[in-house]
């Protein structure tokens, strides 16, 4: 089955979507820029929003929902939120359908012209700050710290499954404080609850840092960013944290009292992460045999496959798994016996594919050993391995692959990051090791506009904590106090 794939020397696309495909994660849909998701790529997700959720939860958030469709008029209070959202809107514009009076089908009924056009909605934040005028009126109101799990849509013409999809999930946290202090404390607190999450459980190292102006939130004061760098030498933007200062209070009127008993306007922020965070999984990680997953969010962390000879061997077999098999689960391990008719060198071949961190051969002669065979998907290892205190070994196995993978991922940007002194070398980098490159900028988003025009790289971050380096910038050579990341980028 692995010889099916396309290698990622070949052809890195295809053989991105051949593991999205044939891994079971995803499939195309009727709809064109949508996908579907499947099964198995569906509990990955829920391994992700589950943790988050949690995660979230423990930093004193709570769970709400909003309506899918905003008033259109909504959007045009925030100006530039409405820019840089307008070209990506659906559009509602009728409420029913009808049968054609010429026999032509199904139509769009002209009498049932809604007065007010709705947009499904790109991002909540109008539709929630319209919603929090009511809920917010005292000091004793704030903060309000609210999340919701929901679905968005934006018009993407060029789409690729989980990296950009017209309709994708995700989470998006909405909250309002009372001062500028703690809304940036909160902007903060959240990008570094998405760096943990990350780095902690999808085992991907990421460089924490500030957008720029050109590449900030519509409607943001700050837009601060998680980026994770991929195989091929590409960044992915994990995940963002808005600063949205007292825009959308002011656009709809989000006033409190404070304690000194005046009106003031509240502050905000928002951010969210997406099924996005599955595509930056399968390309940090996965190799030509199929995918590669990190055990604290794997689906399914262990399979046993069992290695009959003949039937009379099958009762002595299927004992002993299911005996090893309860002693894994009661260890906390997701695991599952692979009773299936297809030959074993089927299910190692599928089990490779779908990237379960180890795999238990077991056959009579093992048995007799007292041993099982292991081998784990990261390196893929086998082992003989006493059966005797076989939970405590996976569980330590499946601590040692997480690290393991999270190790190689920063290894590879370690010797992926890159300074430039010039624009020719600044160039050749890109072409030939990509990654990220450290490199001067005047701060002009006129430049920044040009070495995306010539390169098709952007400045991915300004990472925080940045340190202070006199130089010049790489394109124009005019003045630059600090060396911000470039990338070209998904």
């Amino acid at each position: 089955m692995a010889k099916e794939l396309t290698t990622r020397q070949e052809d890195y696309s295809q053989w991105y979507n051949d593991l999205v495909i044939k891994g079971g994660l995803a499939d195309y849909s009727a709809v064109r820029g949508c996908m579907v998701i499947k099964p198995y790529g569906f509990a990955l997700w829920e391994k992700m929003r589950d943790q988050l959720d949690k995660m979230f939860k423990d930093t004193g958030h709570v769970n709400a929902y909003f309506p899918l469709f905003i008033p259109k008029s909504f959007l045009s209070k925030e100006a530039a939120h409405v820019e840089g959202f307008a070209k990506e809107c659906a559009v509602v514009t009728h409420y029913r359908l009808m049968n054609d009076p010429n026999g032509k089908g199904i139509i769009v009924d002209p009498d049932a012209k809604l007065e007010e056009e709705l947009i499904v909605r790109p991002t909540s934040e109008t539709i929630i700050w319209h919603t929090y005028r009511d809920w917010i009126q005292s000091y004793r109101d704030l903060p309000l710290l609210i999340n919701q799990w929901a679905n968005v849509v934006r018009w993407e013409m060029r789409t690729r499954l989980f990296l950009r999809t017209a309709e994708f999930l995700w989470q998006e946290g909405h909250t309002a404080h009372a001062t500028k202090e703690e809304a940036i404390e909160e902007t903060e607190r959240m990008l570094g609850v998405y760096a943990d999450f990350v780095e902690t459980y999808m085992a991907v190292p990421v460089i924490r840092g500030v957008k720029t102006p050109n590449e900030r939130f519509a409607g943001a004061e700050d837009t601060y960013c998680i980026e994770a760098l991929m195989q091929d030498g590409k960044a992915l933007q994990a995940g963002t944290s808005h600063f949205l200062g007292q825009n959308f209070a002011k656009a709809f009127d989000v006033q409190f009292l404070t304690k000194e008993n005046k009106q003031e306007y509240v502050w905000a922020t928002s951010w969210g992460v997406s099924t996005r965070l599955i595509g930056a999984l399968i390309m940090a990680h996965s190799d030509d045999n199929g995918l590669v997953m990190p055990p604290k969010i794997a689906p399914l962390q262990a399979v046993i496959v069992p290695i009959y000879k003949g039937e009379d061997s099958k009762p002595v077999i299927d004992a002993k798994a299911k005996e090893i098999l309860n002693q894994l689960k009661a260890a906390g391990v997701s695991v599952k016996y692979d009773e299936s008719d297809n030959r074993p060198g089927w299910k190692f071949a599928e089990h490779e594919l779908k990237g379960v961190p180890v795999r238990i051969a077991l056959g009579l002669r093992d048995i007799e050993n007292g041993v099982v065979e292991i081998a784990r998907r990261d390196t893929k290892e086998k082992n003989s391995v006493p059966v005797d205190g076989i939970a405590d070994t996976v569980v330590r196995l499946l601590d040692e692959i997480q690290q393991n993978m999270f190790d190689k991922a920063l290894a590879f940007r370690t010797s992926h990051t890159t300074e430039a002194n010039s624009w020719d070398e600044f160039v050749k980098l890109l072409d030939e090791k990509g990654g990220f490159i450290a490199a001067h900028w005047d701060g002009t988003p006129e430049t920044e506009d040009a070495i995306k025009e010539k390169t098709k790289a952007t400045i991915r971050c300004i990472p925080l904590n940045n340190k202070k380096e006199a130089g010049t910038c790489i394109l124009t050579g005019k003045p630059s106090q600090e060396r911000v990341l470039f990338a070209r980028a998904y």
